[in-house]
């Protein structure tokens, strides 16, 4: 899926978005173990940030400045009212380049709208942007290949290269991984924290 037009598709749900999530607990304790890995402050990378809220606060209160990406221009306007001492920006992790190194980076529940052949790249483009000692924790499906889902009267697009080829993705780029759980079993959602040494 061209990420303008997934932006669109949640320009149109941002706000319920945001009101459904800005004090959601959803993901935070998986979060907060990747926080407590990491160095205290210095410089976080949120790809797919969304509205901002629970991380970002977490973020914030570790001592992180915080830089967030979403292919949503509604997501980062609300982002950017929510949190406006840090940046956001209206871009794709795909084509996003940046020469900054970040000491923590967390893309949850955003890049497996990725297309499939985007999977390894922007994973190991994530792996690049970490500072040494740099922490990373992403979610993705424990499956292999594409699929779309209805969702708010509107298709969406998903895709996974699976537990094993994540993992190889992240060791090839020379992280160690830390943490890897299924962690709303039966659902195939899987979250990973690893380093960068």
């Amino acid at each position: 899926m061209e990420p303008s037009v997934l932006g669109t598709k949640y320009d149109k749900i941002a706000q319920w978005w945001h009101d459904q999530h800005v004090q959601s607990a959803y993901g935070v304790n998986q979060f907060q173990r990747a926080v407590n890995f990491a160095r205290r402050g210095g410089k976080a990378l949120d790809v797919g940030c969304g509205s901002g809220g629970r991380f970002v606060r977490i973020l914030e209160s570790s001592g992180f400045s915080v830089t967030g990406l979403d292919v949503s221009k509604e997501m980062i306007r609300l982002a950017s009212a929510n949190h406006p001492e840090h940046k956001f920006l209206h871009e794709d992790i795909v084509s996003w380049e940046t020469g900054e190194k970040f000491d923590l980076i967390v893309a949850w529940d955003s890049i497996f709208h990725l297309p499939l052949a985007m999977q390894k790249p922007v994973v190991s483009k994530l792996c690049q942007f970490l500072a040494e000692g740099g922490i990373l924790i992403y979610t993705f499906g424990n499956a292999e290949g594409e699929h779309s889902d209805q969702w708010h009267d509107d298709t969406f697009y998903y895709s996974s290269i699976g537990i094993n080829e994540n993992v190889k993705v992240l060791l090839s780029n020379g992280l160690s991984v830390l943490h890897l759980e299924l962690d709303q079993y039966p659902e195939k959602h899987v979250y990973t924290i690893a380093a960068k040494p």
